[in-house]
């Protein structure tokens, strides 16, 4: 089955909408059609469309930039002659000077279902300048490439909001982003103009490789959706001195440390019959980012039934045990982390530092994954207002 983006439906049937308004777009390397054709191609060359400046959030326009901290500058397109304005550097909101010209601004990028991905919250500051500027803003829906039925994870609270979070959303949240762009106008008080344009063909079951859609590397991180399933659990690890795998080919499904013995590790994994996940032993070498040049022991993270799998879960599951297993070792990570310079970063990914209070007090899984359970139920009922797909 095929499905179409709203990157699709606006070039084939919505585009005259914006007729005469000049467009801001907000992109990066996975704003492509179903042949690969980019949309600042497809916009600068549609009679309709008149295209005046182009937008990248993290990562820049091509993901070529690394995660954590690492900015880009704004410069001029060569092949079009736009100005690209970065909104990863010393601004992560569009300033007034760089939307003066324009009248619409439009985002389209492929999210990856998870609550620290950054590239929602650039959705969001984008809504929260067209308010400002009097400006409509406009949301080209992509897939989640998890699906939406599956929900996981805690609330995150308030004072623990970041650029990794800055809504109390789940950690697998199971919507779109033009889903959650309504969710932020009306819940969390952006109050834009806003114009969603939704998929066609898109159902809630579908993983990404059930959309017939190419799938495009959005970070220098996230390469498959292998990736991007485990992702929503394994991030977590950024918050501890465990290597997720950053510096190697598959991160978040490599993760260890120096002082780990994979074996005695794997069994231990294993052992806890964790649903739809296998461990299997390891040794890698990061090149870049923690324990970089250095022989690390430790899993690779295999999801057997990912329909089963639960990505908080394992990855709580593998940080309790190896706390337990060495704790002569083990340690949660200092800041700073994503702009934030006081909280823990663990604490920061987390949305709170209850998590951590509870696995440094060696609660049950069981235990943790309760407190869960009316985060969810209050997050089905409030996502229920902006569901746009079966």
């Amino acid at each position: 089955m095929s499905v179409k983006s709203g990157l699709q439906r606006l070039l084939e049937t919505e585009i005259s909408r914006y007729r005469g308004s000049s467009l801001g777009l907000v992109c990066n390397a996975t704003s492509v059609n179903e042949s690969l054709q980019h949309s600042v191609k497809l916009l600068h060359e549609h009679p309709d469309a008149q295209l005046g400046a182009i937008f990248g959030p993290q990562h820049g326009i091509f993901g070529e930039t690394q995660d954590n901290m690492v900015e880009w500058e704004s410069y001029r397109d060569t092949q079009t002659g736009l100005p690209v304005y970065s909104l990863y550097s010393q601004t992560r909101i569009p300033s007034p000077d760089m939307m003066e010209e324009l009248d619409v601004m439009i985002f389209d990028m492929q999210d990856v279902g998870a609550r620290y991905y950054t590239f929602i919250y650039t959705m969001a500051h984008v809504m929260t300048a067209c308010k400002r500027d009097g400006k409509k803003a406009v949301v080209l829906d992509r897939p989640n490439p998890l699906g939406g039925e599956q929900l996981e994870g805690n609330l995150l609270k308030n004072r623990y909001a970041s650029f990794v979070g800055m809504y109390p959303i789940l950690i697998r949240h199971g919507m779109t982003v033009g889903e959650l762009a309504l969710m932020f106008n009306r819940e969390f008080g952006i109050e834009c103009d806003l114009d969603v344009i939704p998929m066609d063909g898109w159902e809630r079951r579908m993983w990404f490789d059930e959309t017939g859609l190419p799938w495009v590397i959005p970070s220098p991180n996230m390469p498959t959706l292998d990736t991007a399933i485990v992702y929503p659990g394994m991030c977590l690890l950024e918050g501890t001195n465990l290597s997720e795998g950053r510096g190697t080919t598959r991160p978040f499904e490599l993760f260890g440390a120096p002082f780990i013995d994979p074996n005695h590790l794997a069994a231990a994994l294993n052992n806890l019959e964790l649903p739809g996940a296998v461990f299997r032993a390891v040794r890698f070498r990061p090149t870049f980012q923690k324990w970089k040049g250095i022989v690390c022991g430790g899993n690779q993270l295999h999801v057997v039934d990912r329909n089963r799998f639960r990505p908080a879960l394992t990855a709580i599951s593998i940080i309790r045990k190896i706390r337990h297993m060495y704790p002569e070792h083990f340690r949660w990570r200092l800041p700073p982390y994503e702009y934030e310079y006081e909280k823990l970063p663990f604490d920061i990914l987390s949305g709170s530092s209850k998590l951590r209070r509870m696995i440094d007090s060696d609660a049950e899984i069981g235990e943790i994954t309760e407190t869960w359970a009316g985060d969810e139920a209050t997050f089905r009922n409030l996502r229920a207002k902006y569901i746009l797909y079966s």
